[in-house]
């Protein structure tokens, strides 16, 4: 269960980790950071910038499935080596999305995502009895 625990630590600090490189090309890019309207800075990024926004955002929108999966086989100890195995996979697929997607590697984004997406469904069909 503490490597479940630890995989939902990890994928909740996720976005926070994906929010350096866009603040970097947002510096770069637009002449510093506006943190006044940084969505509106964010808009108008191109290349690099873009894709470190959209990376950024994605690391929220994978945590709607995994985190009630890691919480459901937690809750109904399920929490086996399956689950732990599935946890660290959704973990290491999101990095190698990160890096895929900052690197312009779409295809290999696409497959990381599907692997991500496999196995937090994974999780919460090892949590139903």
């Amino acid at each position: 269960m503490t490597i479940i625990l630890l995989c939902l630590l990890i994928a909740v600090l996720m976005p926070i980790i994906a929010k350096a490189p866009l603040t970097i090309a947002m510096n770069k890019e637009q002449g510093g950071y506006d943190n006044r309207y940084p969505r509106d800075q964010q808009k108008q990024l191109k290349g690099f910038g873009a894709r470190a926004a959209a990376a950024h955002a994605n690391c929220f929108e994978a945590l709607i499935l995994f985190v009630p999966g890691a919480l459901a086989v937690i809750a109904t100890q399920s929490a086996g080596h399956l689950a732990q195995y599935s946890a660290i996979v959704f973990i290491a697929a999101r990095f190698g999305y990160l890096c895929a997607y900052w690197f312009d590697m779409h295809v290999l984004r696409s497959i990381l995502w599907a692997i991500g997406y496999i196995a937090s469904l994974f999780l919460i069909w090892l949590a139903i009895p």
